[in-house]
């Protein structure tokens, strides 16, 4: 008997994603969600799915992956647990035509997909570690389904093919913010929980459930077409709400208006988190994007949120109304993406912008392709650099071969005939060649099949602006007035950029009375810094960016020693970006300044090691372990909070973690 039950359970395991979705068709769904210890990470609910069978069954399934408990109640009549660590198994001898509803009661700690912040810590940042007259909490409990399941905390579905309408209701503290999928119907208020009731309207992938839990502000603008744009922010972060969210609006109405099919949700929620795996996540209706977007009005020149702010928006329509069926067409979702945020970027920024961008694509596609890391754009292991950047340019193209109009048109009938579907790449080939009456078999062998990126194809599109021509065709050499000329012309600043980074040293004091781009091109590339340019390259401290900023205090005080002091005075208040990243050098080079504040050496250690810590965000941790570890001066508080890091839910900084301990072992 034990024999059989492994090989039924064996069977379940393997029973694939296509196949459920042949058999059943779930449509509706309703979960009360609620936490439980919340250092421990508990959470535990009940959800109710309404579904019908397609074609006679003996079992149907639902995932659950590593649920500490979990049972269901079949139409109200049949009860069971069956459970094989990955799924809920409901054996029922289902008939085709009928109509069933299951509920399913659960409790888990996940140990992804979502992730409690700051619960363990004591994360108040007070106002003598950070500067700020306030102090800070980020307590905060988020989702990230895209690539990690989010039946991990709610049982659902892996398939991204199984589309469900769902209703969340959520159970928290009174004291926070709960935000999730649609439109809030009500709140209710019991003692001190608050339950928060969301509606949704249309279907989904499981993927794409998202909710945010922490300490929020928000301001609520109206697109055009009436669709409520709610941007939330930390209460202590009403300075940066309008340079973090800027063109907010812009953006919508133009993307509602270029891609030609209307908003396909009740509203638009966009809400920033800490320690996020992404730059951004397009769950539906409800993006969640890394704080460190959250920028204020000088911050905003060197990292502002437009492109991420475009690209998870046009995900809505690409990615959420129409979904790929496999990791195969993952184009379908990240190039398109990528595409219309380019063009909303071009409404914004110009032409030149837009021109520009495709142009550096087109560079790192061409270095790809040297170092033999290409693919197919329909191989499902391809680059993220093939899904989203030749897969705009795919589209680039395609729109130049077609047409504006046609393409518009194939793209509209694209989306109309498979909203709240599934599709693959012939799929929108096919609605193309339809209006354009075009074969686009060649297209597609050339631009979507080939392993090589068309470069040269590529390049010529570029040609067509004059802006692309201008910046390919500009070279000084060794010609030093040549040089001079060209840095104090008319022509782009990316063409100037382009002559300071080849040439650095025919930098002239003209070379200063230019646009803050260049002048940080002078900053990055101008590490050797001549005497008669020395006044000049000091008002580089004086630029709106934090990254202008940080480069030329670094450099004028490696080159002019005895200036130190009047750098360090200078820039002693500025913090930078909120991975404090003028604050961060600004403590290491005052450490490393003999005689400097003497009385302050020991202060200042101790609040650069205090970066370190856990109550800080993953960036600014990593800043203050690398400028420990350049000072050799990592010490036992130091490993502790990186021996802590290694564990920590962000790959990227877990590794890095992992690295640096291994080198001072």
């Amino acid at each position: 008997m034990k024999f059989l039950q492994v090989i039924f359970f064996l069977s379940i395991v393997t029973f694939g994603f296509s196949q459920q979705t042949n058999y059943v068709d779930f449509k509706t769904a309703k979960a009360n969600i609620s936490f439980g210890d919340l250092d421990k990470k508990e959470v535990f609910g009940t959800i109710s799915y309404g579904f019908e069978i397609l074609k006679n069954t003996d079992s149907i399934f639902i995932d659950a992956n590593g649920f500490q408990t979990i049972q269901y109640v079949l139409d109200g009549i049949y009860s069971d647990s069956l459970y094989n660590g990955k799924q809920l198994i409901i054996k029922h001898p289902f008939k085709a035509n009928t109509s069933h509803s299951i509920d399913i009661e659960w409790k888990t700690i996940p140990k992804k997909t979502m992730y409690f912040i700051d619960w363990e810590n004591d994360n108040k940042v007070t106002s003598s570690d950070s500067l700020q007259t306030n102090s800070i909490e980020k307590k905060q409990i988020w989702t990230q389904g895209q690539g990690k399941y989010t039946s991990n905390w709610l049982p659902c579905f892996d398939d991204m093919n199984e589309k469900v309408e769902f209703d969340l209701n959520i159970s928290f503290d009174e004291n926070y913010e709960v935000i999730a999928n649609g439109k809030l119907a009500n709140k209710q208020i019991n003692d001190s929980i608050t339950t928060w009731h969301y509606d949704m309207q249309e279907p989904m992938s499981s993927y794409l459930l998202a909710l945010a839990i922490g300490k929020y502000n928000k301001i609520t603008e109206t697109s055009n077409s009436g669709i409520p744009l709610v941007m939330y922010y930390y209460t202590q972060d009403s300075n940066k709400v309008e340079p973090t969210y800027r063109f907010t609006k812009q953006i919508f109405d133009f993307l509602e208006s270029e891609i030609g099919v209307p908003y396909p949700w009740q509203n638009y929620k966009q809400v920033p988190v800490k320690d996020f795996l992404y730059a951004g996540m397009e769950n539906t209706s409800t993006t969640i994007f890394s704080d460190a977007f959250v920028v204020d009005s000088i911050g905003y020149n060197d990292k502002n949120y437009v492109n991420v702010n475009a690209h998870e928006l046009a995900h809505q329509w690409f990615g959420d109304l129409v979904t790929e069926t496999s990791g195969t067409h993952h184009w379908l979702q990240e190039g398109f993406a990528t595409y219309y945020a380019l063009l909303a970027e071009k409404n914004i920024f110009g032409e030149d912008y837009y021109y520009w961008r495709l142009y550096e694509y087109a560079q790192e596609l061409l270095e790809q392709d040297k170092a033999e890391q290409s693919t197919s754009l329909l191989d499902s292991k391809a680059s993220s650099t093939t899904f989203y950047k030749r897969g705009a340019w795919v589209l680039h193209a395609l729109k130049e071969k077609v047409g504006d109009s046609v393409f518009k048109k194939a793209v509209i009938n694209y989306l109309e005939k498979y909203q709240f579907k599934n599709v693959e790449t012939n799929d929108f080939i096919a609605e193309v060649e339809k209006v354009s009456k075009l074969n686009l078999k060649p297209f597609v062998e050339k631009w979507l099949e080939n392993k090589v990126f068309p470069f040269e194809d590529a390049l010529n599109s570029l040609k067509k602006s004059n802006f692309i021509q201008e910046y390919v065709s500009v070279n000084c050499g060794d010609n030093s007035s040549k040089c001079e000329a060209y840095l104090t012309s008319g022509i782009s600043d990316e063409a100037k950029i382009k002559i300071i980074e080849q040439n650095p040293s025919k930098v002239t004091v003209k070379v200063f009375n230019n646009s803050l781009k260049v002048r940080q091109a002078i900053a990055k590339f101008v590490v050797n810094i001549p005497l008669e340019i020395k006044e000049l390259y000091e008002s580089l401290l004086n630029d709106k960016s934090y990254i202008t900023i940080e480069m030329a205090l670094l450099n004028l005080w490696r080159n002019f020693p005895d200036s130190r002091f009047n750098y360090l005075d200078k820039t002693k208040g500025i913090i930078g970006f909120n991975d404090r990243n003028v604050r961060m050098i600004w403590l290491a080079l005052a450490l490393n300044t003999p005689e400097y504040e003497q009385e302050n050496k020991l202060s200042y250690f101790e609040e650069l090691r205090n970066y370190t810590s856990p109550k800080y965000d993953f960036e600014t941790r990593q800043n203050a372990f690398q400028y420990l570890d350049l000072m050799k001066a990592c010490d036992s508080v130091c490993k502790d909070n990186l021996t802590q890091a290694t564990k920590h839910h962000n790959w990227r900084f877990s590794k890095f973690s992992k690295d640096m301990l291994k080198g001072l072992n």
